[in-house]
């Protein structure tokens, strides 16, 4: 496989449907970790803006939280805490003593998991949502192809916040 400049894997131009949805969702799980790389701890806590409690450090957690629940709750149907504690159920808020390496571990984690969890199974195969969530999406049932799909586009929304926060703290630009 090819890689950007940066070192990030390029999807490939040709591929079966599973090939590519798990190449464009590594793809945007390294541009993640590419946004947080070189940066001081004080750095990935400085806040998107001064409305805004979002950071590189709280976007980091967000989607180990985010993993968790569409790989593990919902597609493999697992009763699971929190990753951070049920005191942060969305992974944004910081602790001093939780740095990004401790953080980066814990989605790394997640990943793996999840990763795990559909190695062998089919896109077609269907995860439940809540009651809740499913009264956003409009069904219970969720394929596993709508799964991935929806964490690229997680991914993809939160990779430009972390490109914009990025900019803000040492002008650093691109994917």
């Amino acid at each position: 496989m090819n890689t950007t400049p940066d070192g990030r894997p390029i999807p490939p131009t040709h591929a079966d449907e599973r090939a590519m949805l798990k190449a464009w969702l590594d793809f945007h799980r390294a541009t993640l970790a590419l946004k947080c790389s070189g940066l001081k701890d004080d750095q990935l806590r400085l806040a998107a803006t001064a409305s805004s409690s979002m950071t590189l450090l709280g976007l980091v957690q967000h989607m180990a939280e985010v993993e968790r629940n569409w790989f593990q709750r919902v597609f493999a149907g697992q009763d699971l805490p929190p990753v951070f504690g049920e005191s942060n159920l969305d992974g944004f808020a910081l602790q001093p003593e939780r740095g990004l390496d401790e953080a980066t571990a814990a989605w790394q984690a997640e990943v793996a998991r999840g990763r795990e969890l559909i190695a062998e199974v089919s896109l077609d195969d269907s995860g439940r949502l809540s009651e809740q969530e499913a009264g956003h999406v409009g069904d219970q049932a969720v394929s596993l192809r709508w799964i991935m799909v929806h964490m690229i586009e997680e991914y993809a929304r939160h990779n430009g916040h972390a490109d914009l926060i990025r900019e803000q703290i040492d002008g650093a630009t691109g994917a």
